[in-house]
């Protein structure tokens, strides 16, 4: 199976979950060779042709993907991912960590960015294979939280088994 894993990431954090993801799917595939890993500004059309997995991540910005993750999704065609799997995933800070209930009450109000990016994904064709998940950075910047990098090999690995 050709599996593509796309992401945007300011700081790193994105991108190591991403690879993390990347690297689990192509050992549990048995071959690197079927999966890719590219920013999302890196992504060309040839890229989606014959594709069985598309998973998508973005670091939520202002409750939200980054412009460019919107951007890319924006301009998928409809139907375009037609009997593709699909998954996605966020970096985020931890709620449970912030102190600022002002935060916590936008959050709840306008979420994180790997729910919308599955939605679009599936607007587009796609099939959902688990749900959209989130993983935790220290700060605004990172690092990533202890165990995060564990946690992405494991969710990939579920994604595997579903698929």
């Amino acid at each position: 199976m050709k599996a593509l894993v796309v992401y945007d990431s300011f700081f790193g954090n994105t991108e190591k979950v991403a690879c993390a993801v990347g690297d689990a799917i192509g050992q549990a595939l048995a071959s690197q060779a079927d999966v890719q890993t590219l920013r999302v500004g890196d992504v060309k059309p040839e890229h989606l042709k014959g594709l069985g997995l598309l998973i998508v991540g973005s670091p939520t910005r202002a409750f939200s993907a980054s412009p460019a993750t919107k951007a890319w999704l924006k301009a998928l065609s409809p139907n375009s991912l037609r009997g593709v799997q699909v998954a996605a995933f966020d970096t985020r800070a931890d709620m449970n960590e912030m102190n600022s209930r002002a935060l916590t009450t936008f959050v709840k109000l306008f979420g994180y960015a790997a729910e919308p990016i599955a939605n679009s994904l599936t607007k587009r064709g796609g099939t959902l294979v688990i749900p959209a998940e989130g993983f935790f950075i220290v700060d605004k910047e990172g690092p990533l939280k202890d165990g995060e990098l564990a946690r992405a090999t494991s969710w990939a690995q579920q994604i595997v088994a579903k698929e």
